[in-house]
């Protein structure tokens, strides 16, 4: 996906650091095998798959924020990211195919 300088500049200041979707060996989709409560130290150990939308791109996953925090108005996020409607609208319609695609 390609997004305009505008967009990334919306995002650019929000640095996170992305957890791990993919094996950096052999590319394959990760599992999430033990996850631990910092406040207890209770562990909860398994395989689990990770959620859709954490498989996404930061970017992606950026966009969803905002789409939802504009309460799903793509006028309002066309306006703020200063592109047109049509080019916002083909920017969820990727998203869109990405979690279609995946969720198979």
């Amino acid at each position: 996906m390609h997004y305009s300088n505008s967009f990334i500049t919306f995002v650019k200041y929000n640095i996170n650091i992305m957890l791990p979707t993919n094996c950096p060996s052999c590319h394959s989709q990760l599992k999430v095998k033990c996850l631990k409560c910092e406040n207890c130290e209770t562990e909860v150990s398994g395989l689990f798959d990770m959620p859709v939308l954490a498989r996404l791109s930061f970017e992606d996953q950026q966009f969803i924020q905002h789409f939802v925090i504009n309460s799903g108005s793509l006028k309002e996020m066309s306006s703020e990211l200063k592109l047109s409607y049509p080019t916002v609208r083909n920017m969820l319609n990727e998203i869109i195919t990405k979690i279609k695609k995946d969720e198979k």
